[in-house]
Protein backbone atom coordinates (compact mmCIF):
# COMPACT_ATOMS: atom_id res chain seq x y z
CA UNK A 1 0.00 0.00 0.00
CA UNK A 2 0.65 3.34 -0.40
CA UNK A 3 0.45 5.87 2.63
CA UNK A 4 1.00 10.00 2.88
CA UNK A 5 2.39 10.59 5.95
CA UNK A 6 1.95 15.00 6.70
CA UNK A 7 2.84 16.57 10.32
CA UNK A 8 2.95 19.86 11.76
CA UNK A 9 0.57 22.22 9.78
CA UNK A 10 0.45 24.61 12.51
CA UNK A 11 -2.06 26.46 10.63
CA UNK A 12 -3.93 30.01 11.63
CA UNK A 13 -6.40 31.44 10.54
CA UNK A 14 -6.36 32.36 6.41
CA UNK A 15 -4.79 35.37 6.39
CA UNK A 16 -2.46 35.44 8.99
CA UNK A 17 0.97 34.54 9.30
CA UNK A 18 3.34 32.42 10.87
CA UNK A 19 6.91 33.27 11.76
CA UNK A 20 6.86 35.31 8.42
CA UNK A 21 4.91 32.30 6.40
CA UNK A 22 1.40 31.53 5.61
CA UNK A 23 0.78 28.09 7.32
CA UNK A 24 -2.98 27.76 5.04
CA UNK A 25 -1.29 28.33 1.79
CA UNK A 26 1.91 25.92 2.49
CA UNK A 27 -1.08 23.37 3.69
CA UNK A 28 -2.67 24.13 -0.01
CA UNK A 29 0.51 23.25 -1.74
CA UNK A 30 1.27 20.04 -0.03
CA UNK A 31 -2.93 18.78 -0.90
CA UNK A 32 -2.20 20.09 -4.51
CA UNK A 33 0.92 18.14 -4.88
CA UNK A 34 -0.21 15.08 -2.92
CA UNK A 35 -3.05 14.88 -5.15
CA UNK A 36 -1.10 15.74 -8.19
CA UNK A 37 1.54 12.78 -7.46
CA UNK A 38 0.03 10.03 -4.98
CA UNK A 39 -3.78 10.23 -5.46
CA UNK A 40 -3.17 6.29 -5.38
CA UNK A 41 -2.49 6.42 -1.79
CA UNK A 42 -4.73 4.81 0.67
CA UNK A 43 -4.45 7.34 3.30
CA UNK A 44 -3.25 10.37 4.84
CA UNK A 45 -2.53 10.50 8.04
CA UNK A 46 -1.40 14.11 9.32
CA UNK A 47 0.88 13.58 13.23
CA UNK A 48 -0.67 16.88 14.83
CA UNK A 49 -0.13 20.07 15.76
CA UNK A 50 -2.82 20.98 13.11
CA UNK A 51 -3.54 24.11 14.40
CA UNK A 52 -0.72 26.80 15.73
CA UNK A 53 -3.68 28.37 18.85
CA UNK A 54 -6.05 25.24 18.34
CA UNK A 55 -8.69 27.73 17.49
CA UNK A 56 -11.86 26.92 15.92
CA UNK A 57 -11.28 28.97 13.08
CA UNK A 58 -7.94 27.46 11.55
CA UNK A 59 -9.54 24.03 12.55
CA UNK A 60 -12.47 25.07 10.15
CA UNK A 61 -9.85 25.87 7.39
CA UNK A 62 -8.00 22.84 8.00
CA UNK A 63 -11.15 20.66 7.57
CA UNK A 64 -11.38 22.87 3.71
CA UNK A 65 -8.21 22.23 3.00
CA UNK A 66 -7.86 18.26 3.61
CA UNK A 67 -11.23 18.11 2.12
CA UNK A 68 -9.58 18.22 -1.44
CA UNK A 69 -7.49 15.41 -0.65
CA UNK A 70 -8.06 12.56 -3.20
CA UNK A 71 -7.80 9.64 -0.33
CA UNK A 72 -9.44 9.41 3.09
CA UNK A 73 -7.63 12.20 6.12
CA UNK A 74 -6.75 10.73 9.91
CA UNK A 75 -5.71 13.56 12.55
CA UNK A 76 -4.10 13.30 15.07
CA UNK A 77 -3.56 15.80 18.03
CA UNK A 78 -0.85 17.55 18.93
CA UNK A 79 0.59 19.56 21.84
CA UNK A 80 -0.36 22.87 20.17
CA UNK A 81 -4.29 21.41 19.68
CA UNK A 82 -6.97 21.69 21.50
CA UNK A 83 -9.24 18.24 21.54
CA UNK A 84 -12.54 20.20 22.41
CA UNK A 85 -12.35 22.99 19.81
CA UNK A 86 -11.03 20.28 16.89
CA UNK A 87 -13.18 17.74 18.09
CA UNK A 88 -16.42 20.52 17.07
CA UNK A 89 -15.08 20.86 13.70
CA UNK A 90 -14.34 17.43 13.01
CA UNK A 91 -17.34 15.74 15.42
CA UNK A 92 -16.70 12.63 13.06
CA UNK A 93 -13.17 12.01 15.06
CA UNK A 94 -13.45 9.02 17.47
CA UNK A 95 -12.23 9.33 21.03
CA UNK A 96 -11.59 6.30 23.60
CA UNK A 97 -13.43 5.71 26.63
CA UNK A 98 -11.61 8.72 28.34
CA UNK A 99 -11.60 11.28 25.74
CA UNK A 100 -8.46 10.79 24.31
CA UNK A 101 -8.32 11.07 20.17
CA UNK A 102 -7.41 7.69 20.05
CA UNK A 103 -8.30 5.16 17.56
CA UNK A 104 -7.76 1.92 15.05
CA UNK A 105 -7.69 2.19 11.55
CA UNK A 106 -7.90 -0.94 9.64
CA UNK A 107 -5.61 -0.70 6.10
CA UNK A 108 -4.69 -2.94 3.74
CA UNK A 109 -1.22 -3.63 4.71
CA UNK A 110 -2.33 -3.86 8.71
CA UNK A 111 -3.52 -2.27 11.77
CA UNK A 112 -2.69 1.45 12.62
CA UNK A 113 -2.44 2.63 16.26
CA UNK A 114 -3.36 6.33 16.30
CA UNK A 115 -2.37 7.86 19.66
CA UNK A 116 -2.84 11.11 21.69
CA UNK A 117 0.51 11.57 23.31
CA UNK A 118 -1.16 15.33 24.72
CA UNK A 119 -0.73 16.79 28.25
CA UNK A 120 -3.22 19.71 27.99
CA UNK A 121 -1.93 22.73 27.73
CA UNK A 122 1.80 21.65 27.52
CA UNK A 123 4.26 21.57 25.27
CA UNK A 124 5.41 18.21 26.27
CA UNK A 125 3.57 15.46 26.08
CA UNK A 126 2.42 12.22 28.14
CA UNK A 127 1.04 8.60 28.09
CA UNK A 128 -0.72 8.37 30.82
CA UNK A 129 -1.86 4.54 32.38
CA UNK A 130 -4.93 4.89 30.72
CA UNK A 131 -3.94 5.17 27.31
CA UNK A 132 -1.52 2.48 27.88
CA UNK A 133 -4.30 0.65 28.91
CA UNK A 134 -5.97 0.81 25.76
CA UNK A 135 -3.25 0.31 23.32
CA UNK A 136 -2.46 -3.07 25.19
CA UNK A 137 -5.68 -3.85 24.33
CA UNK A 138 -5.48 -2.92 21.04
CA UNK A 139 -2.48 -4.53 20.25
CA UNK A 140 -3.92 -7.78 21.74
CA UNK A 141 -6.82 -7.26 20.00
CA UNK A 142 -4.49 -7.19 16.82
CA UNK A 143 -2.31 -10.39 17.62
CA UNK A 144 -0.09 -11.32 14.68
CA UNK A 145 -1.49 -8.83 12.15
CA UNK A 146 1.10 -5.92 11.65
CA UNK A 147 0.85 -3.20 13.46
CA UNK A 148 2.01 1.07 12.72
CA UNK A 149 2.13 3.44 15.14
CA UNK A 150 1.21 7.10 14.62
CA UNK A 151 1.69 9.74 17.60
CA UNK A 152 3.21 13.54 17.65
CA UNK A 153 5.18 13.65 20.17
CA UNK A 154 8.38 10.53 20.02
CA UNK A 155 8.60 8.06 23.09
CA UNK A 156 12.42 8.58 22.64
CA UNK A 157 15.14 11.76 22.84
CA UNK A 158 16.43 12.40 18.78
CA UNK A 159 19.26 14.35 20.03
CA UNK A 160 18.18 17.93 19.60
CA UNK A 161 17.68 19.42 22.95
CA UNK A 162 15.67 21.82 22.96
CA UNK A 163 12.53 19.27 21.63
CA UNK A 164 13.62 16.42 23.59
CA UNK A 165 12.95 18.28 26.60
CA UNK A 166 9.33 18.42 25.41
CA UNK A 167 9.06 14.77 24.75
CA UNK A 168 7.03 11.77 26.81
CA UNK A 169 9.53 11.57 29.76
CA UNK A 170 9.23 8.49 31.79
CA UNK A 171 6.16 7.97 29.87
CA UNK A 172 8.42 7.22 26.89
CA UNK A 173 10.08 4.72 28.74
CA UNK A 174 7.24 2.86 30.20
CA UNK A 175 5.87 2.99 26.85
CA UNK A 176 8.88 1.14 25.66
CA UNK A 177 8.54 -1.41 27.71
CA UNK A 178 4.38 -1.86 27.02
CA UNK A 179 5.44 -2.42 23.06
CA UNK A 180 8.40 -4.73 24.21
CA UNK A 181 6.64 -7.93 23.91
CA UNK A 182 4.99 -7.61 20.54
CA UNK A 183 7.01 -8.44 17.33
CA UNK A 184 4.18 -7.45 15.06
CA UNK A 185 4.94 -3.20 15.20
CA UNK A 186 6.44 -2.46 12.02
CA UNK A 187 6.71 1.14 12.37
CA UNK A 188 6.51 4.03 14.22
CA UNK A 189 5.63 7.52 12.80
CA UNK A 190 5.54 10.50 14.45
CA UNK A 191 6.00 14.66 14.57
CA UNK A 192 6.99 17.17 16.68
CA UNK A 193 10.39 17.83 15.58
CA UNK A 194 10.12 19.20 12.26
CA UNK A 195 13.13 17.80 11.38
CA UNK A 196 13.72 14.80 8.28
CA UNK A 197 14.68 12.11 11.03
CA UNK A 198 14.77 8.11 10.69
CA UNK A 199 16.32 5.42 12.50
CA UNK A 200 15.03 2.80 14.90
CA UNK A 201 13.71 2.84 19.48
CA UNK A 202 13.96 -0.35 20.53
CA UNK A 203 14.18 -3.12 17.50
CA UNK A 204 11.10 -0.20 15.91
CA UNK A 205 11.44 1.62 12.72
CA UNK A 206 10.99 5.59 12.85
CA UNK A 207 10.58 8.03 10.86
CA UNK A 208 9.43 11.95 11.02
CA UNK A 209 9.86 14.79 8.57
CA UNK A 210 9.79 18.79 8.23
CA UNK A 211 6.29 20.04 8.76
CA UNK A 212 4.17 21.87 6.36
CA UNK A 213 5.20 25.67 7.64
CA UNK A 214 8.37 26.62 10.01
CA UNK A 215 11.22 24.22 11.11
CA UNK A 216 13.51 23.61 14.06
CA UNK A 217 16.95 24.10 12.55
CA UNK A 218 19.67 21.13 12.86
CA UNK A 219 21.31 22.99 16.57
CA UNK A 220 22.27 20.61 18.60
CA UNK A 221 22.56 23.30 21.21
CA UNK A 222 19.30 25.29 21.61
CA UNK A 223 17.84 24.01 25.11
CA UNK A 224 15.96 26.88 26.46
CA UNK A 225 13.69 28.00 23.38
CA UNK A 226 13.00 25.86 20.68
CA UNK A 227 14.87 27.71 16.93
CA UNK A 228 12.60 28.21 14.40
CA UNK A 229 13.89 27.77 10.66
CA UNK A 230 12.56 28.54 7.12
CA UNK A 231 13.96 25.27 5.42
CA UNK A 232 11.86 23.43 3.26
CA UNK A 233 8.31 22.12 3.67
CA UNK A 234 7.90 18.26 3.49
CA UNK A 235 5.75 15.14 3.49
CA UNK A 236 6.07 11.71 3.44
CA UNK A 237 5.39 8.65 1.31
CA UNK A 238 5.79 5.54 2.47
CA UNK A 239 5.34 2.18 0.47
CA UNK A 240 4.70 -0.68 2.89
CA UNK A 241 4.89 -4.40 1.45
CA UNK A 242 4.65 -7.30 3.30
CA UNK A 243 8.45 -7.54 3.53
CA UNK A 244 9.84 -3.68 3.66
CA UNK A 245 8.59 -0.31 4.55
CA UNK A 246 10.29 2.37 2.70
CA UNK A 247 10.12 6.34 3.47
CA UNK A 248 10.40 9.20 0.99
CA UNK A 249 10.32 12.45 1.99
CA UNK A 250 9.71 15.20 -0.57
CA UNK A 251 10.45 18.71 -0.33
CA UNK A 252 7.13 19.87 -2.14
CA UNK A 253 7.93 23.62 -3.00
CA UNK A 254 11.19 22.67 -4.22
CA UNK A 255 11.57 23.37 -7.52
CA UNK A 256 15.51 23.08 -8.44
CA UNK A 257 14.89 19.96 -10.95
CA UNK A 258 16.45 20.32 -13.86
CA UNK A 259 14.08 19.30 -17.43
CA UNK A 260 14.23 15.43 -18.00
CA UNK A 261 16.52 15.08 -21.01
CA UNK A 262 16.54 11.65 -22.46
CA UNK A 263 20.74 10.22 -22.33
CA UNK A 264 21.74 9.47 -25.30
CA UNK A 265 24.75 6.80 -26.38
CA UNK A 266 28.14 8.23 -26.65
CA UNK A 267 26.69 10.86 -23.56
CA UNK A 268 28.57 9.46 -19.89
CA UNK A 269 25.76 9.24 -17.97
CA UNK A 270 24.61 6.75 -20.60
CA UNK A 271 23.64 3.37 -19.01
CA UNK A 272 22.39 0.94 -21.63
CA UNK A 273 18.98 -1.33 -20.94
CA UNK A 274 19.39 -4.18 -18.79
CA UNK A 275 19.02 -6.68 -22.09
CA UNK A 276 21.79 -4.84 -24.07
CA UNK A 277 23.72 -5.40 -21.02
CA UNK A 278 23.30 -9.55 -20.23
CA UNK A 279 25.71 -10.42 -22.37
CA UNK A 280 27.19 -13.84 -24.28
CA UNK A 281 25.18 -16.52 -22.52
CA UNK A 282 23.23 -14.23 -19.87
CA UNK A 283 19.98 -13.56 -19.76
CA UNK A 284 18.44 -10.11 -18.14
CA UNK A 285 15.40 -9.93 -16.23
Amino acid sequence: MKLVHVTDTHLVPRGERLHGLDPCARLEACVADINRHHADAELCVITGDLAHHGTRKAYRDLRAAVARLTMPVHLLVGNHDRRDALREVFPELAVDAHGFVQRVVATSAGTFLLLDTVEHGKGWGSFCAARRAWLKARLDEAGDTPVFLFMHHAPFHAGLPAVDRLGLGGDGERLGELLAPYRSIRHLFFGHFHRPICGSWRGIPVSTMCGTNHQVPFDFDALEVVPKSHEPPAYAVAFIDPDQVIVHFHDYLDASALPYDKPSEGRPDFVPPRAARAGPGRTAP
